[in-house]
């Protein structure tokens, strides 16, 4: 699946959930929802199939609101605290394809100073998506679908102030068909301050599939009362999806935020939870 046929099945997707959540509970046949999408159903069952992996009808589970608290009751992970807090600022994202390194703290408060940043758009499966990285790997994944370009681009750049920002996205595209794809290596450049990146360390470390709660993180970086920092820190994730905030949901089964907009994260949890359906191991994305 190429990156334009992947951000048009996002669009569907995103209409989908709304028709869903306007149907207040009742499950839509594949017809209903097809005509809601003005599409046939064929090509609306092909659409769907392709991009999360399953049918249409089984799919819509995972869009309910309330799935977030099934979640929680069949696919909470807790973390290891002690891995979690040892973790020295560079590693290996557990069975995946990521590798990252983060920032030192003195480096993080020249505010991006002497830094050059590549950034380009490219098409994803969750929408359009801004990528920025620098040499040594990506640092900031943005997805504009609810957002809109120039308040994802504003947003990124703020965070460096005082880098130097460079459209070229060539130099990213070996590095961002591998987070696509998930197949090859993709290394991430963590740039924040010290307790935002123990916070992204300790997301870096749920499974594909799973979801924790904030105040496990809390717990997981040493600060079990520090829930609304962490919070904070999870919001001010800058590589969406591959630092999987998503996957950080509040104890009572709510969703809470997400930086780019509640619909993309329904749909992240939906897909992953889509593709894991029944196999307890992800899909790859071709």
């Amino acid at each position: 699946m190429d990156g334009q046929d992947q951000s048009y099945h996002y669009q569907v997707i995103r209409r989908a959930i709304e028709a869903i959540d306007a149907a207040d509970g009742t499950p839509l046949s594949l017809e209903a929802l097809a005509t809601q999408m003005d599409m046939s159903p064929a090509h609306f069952q092909r659409v769907f199939s392709r991009w999360a992996g399953v049918s249409p009808k089984r799919y819509q589970q995972y869009l309910a609101l309330g799935h977030a608290k099934a979640l929680l009751r069949d696919h909470f992970t807790t973390l290891d605290t002690a891995h979690t807090v040892g973790l020295s600022g560079s590693g290996r994202l557990h069975d995946l394809f990521l590798t990252w390194e983060a920032m030192s703290p003195g480096d993080y408060a020249l505010q991006g100073d002497g830094l050059n940043i590549a950034w380009g758009w490219f098409d994803s499966p969750f929408g359009p998506a801004l990528v920025m990285g620098t040499d040594k790997g990506v640092c900031g994944l943005a997805f504009a679908a609810e957002t809109g370009a120039e308040v994802a681009m504003a947003d990124l750049t703020s965070r460096w102030p005082k880098a130097q920002f460079v459209e070229d996205p060539q130099r990213l595209a070996a590095q961002v068909d591998a987070m696509f794809s998930q197949q090859g290596q993709a290394a991430l450049h963590l740039i924040g301050a010290p307790f935002q990146i123990k916070v992204w360390e300790a997301l870096l470390t749920i499974p594909t599939g799973q979801v924790t709660t904030y105040s496990e993180i809390a717990e997981a970086v040493g600060n079990p009362r520090a829930v609304r920092a962490v919070g904070n820190a999870v919001g001010r994730n800058p590589v969406s999806w591959l630092i999987p905030c998503h996957r950080a949901l509040r104890k009572s089964g709510a969703l809470g935020g997400y930086h780019w907009g509640l619909p993309v994260k329904r749909a992240l949890l939906a897909w992953e939870a889509a593709r894991l359906d029944g196999t307890g191991e992800q899909t790859r994305v071709v």
